[in-house]
């Protein structure tokens, strides 16, 4: 059998992207305004790009609209992260001198690529420590969904969300050094 999914459950999936669009728009933009803007990747682009990935995965079934947004958001990660990924590469081929006029124009380009793959890095680690808590970290921050959107979506308490996220994020601290 190949990967990927069937034509019925790719039709289920192309059902939530008409429903979801503004949704995943806002998810994109808030994404992006966190730190990847300087990915050169525009909000409608990380949101198709996405929604191709999800529709072509395997292994996934989306049981409501917070499972749905909450498996786009690691999309979206992986989208961003993947983008720099290939861009780093580019640049580390090329021998082009990049230099920045000011420290005020590079502060207004928000995350480095640098820096969102050493993000990536640690939400890795944090992973083989506690998957919950990167499904936790991954719906708050880059879904921007609220504590009782994941609970619902993750079938937890709302303690348990709110104890797992305080947990990620002491431990992604000291993991990135702050």
């Amino acid at each position: 059998m190949p990967a990927g999914k069937t034509e019925e459950e790719r039709r289920e999936i192309d059902a939530y992207f008409p429903m979801f669009y503004s949704e995943l728009k806002r998810l994109a933009r808030s994404r992006l305004a966190a730190g990847g803007r300087h990915t050169y990747l525009d909000t409608s682009v990380l949101v198709h790009e996405s929604f191709m990935r999800i529709r072509n995965a395997s292994g996934q079934d989306i049981k409501s609209k917070d499972h749905f947004l909450a498996y786009a958001a690691t999309t979206m990660r992986s989208v961003i992260v993947d983008f720099v990924r290939r861009r780093s590469a580019e640049q580390r081929g090329g021998d082009a001198e990049h230099i920045t006029l000011n420290t005020e124009a590079g502060e207004m380009l928000g995350a480095s690529d640098d820096e969102i793959l050493h993000v990536h890095n640690a939400l890795e680690k944090l992973g083989e420590i506690d998957p919950r808590m990167v499904q936790i970290v991954e719906m708050r921050y880059f879904a921007g969904l609220k504590d009782d959107e994941i609970a619902r979506a993750l079938n937890l308490s709302l303690r348990t969300v709110g104890r797992d996220w305080e947990k990620a994020r002491l431990l992604l601290a000291e993991m990135l050094g702050r």
